[in-house]
C-alpha cells in the first residue's frame, strides 16, 4: 500500500510540473509572439511612408507641423527646432525634448508639443507678454529691449508696437530674480495707476521706497515721487491739481506727492 501511494504521489508531482512547464511555455511564447509582434509593428510605423512628417514647402513650413500661438516668436526659429524631424515617422519624435528646446527661444515662455496621428505635429506656443521697454546692452551695443513679467529681456520685434513705459533701474549683471522683482515691481504700480497709466513714460523702481514715474500733462513733462503706495491715488491726485500746480510751482520739474496733503516741488537730482 506504501509503494502504491508513492507511486500515485509521484505521479501527481510529475503532472504538476509538467502542467507548470507548459504554462511557462505557453507564457514564453506569447511573449516572444507579442515582441515579435511589436516590433514588426514598430518597424512599419518607422518605415512607412503614411507616418512621415513632410518637409517644408520651399524651405519654410511644413503642411504636417501645425504652429499655434506665435505673435512675436520668430516662426523660423521655430521650425529648425524640429529640423531633424521632418522627413522621418512622427513616432521619433522627442515630445519633452522638443518642448524643452522651444522654452529657451526667445518670447516663448511655455509650449506644449503632441502627435497627431498618422503623420502630424501639433504645437501650442505661449509668448511671453512684455510689460515695459529697457534700455539694456545687446550684441555690444546700448539697444532698446523688452523686459517681460519675470524679468526676461526680449529682443523687440520689426512688427507690432507697444504702448508701454520705460521701466528704469535695469542694470547688466543683475540677476535674473532681481530684474523679475524690478518688473513685478513696475507692473504693479501700472496697474494701481489704471488707465491713466498711458501718460507715464518711464518708471523708475531702482529705489523701491520711492517710485519715481515721469508722466505729461498737457505740454508739460515732469517727474512724480510716488513712494512706496498708492500710487493711483497720487498720480490722480497731480491729474486733478494738474492746474492749481501749474500756476504756483510753473518751473518744477520734480513733484513730490508722498506727502497725502500737499504737492510739493523737489529738487532735481544731477
Amino acid at each position: 500500500m506504501a509503494r502504491k501511494s508513492e507511486s500515485k504521489s509521484k505521479g501527481r508531482s510529475w503532472v504538476t510540473v509538467l502542467g507548470y512547464s507548459l504554462r511557462v511555455a505557453a507564457a514564453g511564447a506569447v511573449l516572444v509572439g507579442g515582441l515579435y509582434g511589436w516590433n514588426r509593428a514598430e518597424h512599419f510605423i518607422v518605415r512607412d511612408s503614411r507616418f512621415l512628417l513632410a518637409s517644408p514647402d520651399f524651405g519654410l513650413e511644413s503642411p504636417g507641423l501645425e504652429l499655434e500661438g506665435v505673435r512675436y516668436a520668430s516662426r523660423i526659429e521655430i521650425l529648425n527646432v524640429f529640423r531633424q524631424d521632418f522627413g522621418r515617422s512622427v513616432y521619433l519624435l522627442p515630445l519633452a525634448k522638443r518642448r524643452e528646446q522651444l522654452i529657451q527661444l526667445d518670447w516663448v515662455k511655455d509650449a506644449s508639443v503632441a502627435r497627431v496621428w498618422p503623420n502630424r505635429v501639433y504645437v501650442r506656443i505661449h509668448e511671453r507678454e512684455p510689460v515695459a521697454y529697457v534700455q539694456y546692452p545687446m550684441d555690444e551695443a546700448a539697444r532698446i529691449a523688452l523686459i517681460d513679467g519675470d524679468g526676461v529681456i526680449l529682443r523687440q520685434p520689426a512688427q507690432g508696437k507697444f504702448r508701454l513705459p520705460v521701466l528704469m533701474g535695469v542694470r547688466p549683471g543683475e540677476t535674473p530674480e532681481t530684474r523679475r522683482l524690478k518688473a513685478r515691481r513696475l507692473a504693479l504700480v501700472m496697474k494701481d495707476i489704471g488707465d491713466v497709466g498711458e501718460r507715464v513714460s518711464e518708471v523708475d523702481v531702482a529705489d523701491r521706497s520711492n517710485i519715481r514715474v515721469t508722466a505729461k500733462a498737457e505740454n508739460r513733462v515732469v517727474t512724480l515721487l510716488l513712494g512706496d503706495q498708492n500710487f493711483g491715488r497720487r498720480f490722480q491726485t497731480f491729474l486733478d491739481h494738474y492746474p492749481d500746480i501749474q500756476r504756483r510751482l510753473p518751473g518744477a520739474t520734480v513733484l513730490d506727492l508722498r506727502l497725502e496733503d500737499r504737492i510739493t516741488a523737489a529738487e532735481q537730482e544731477q
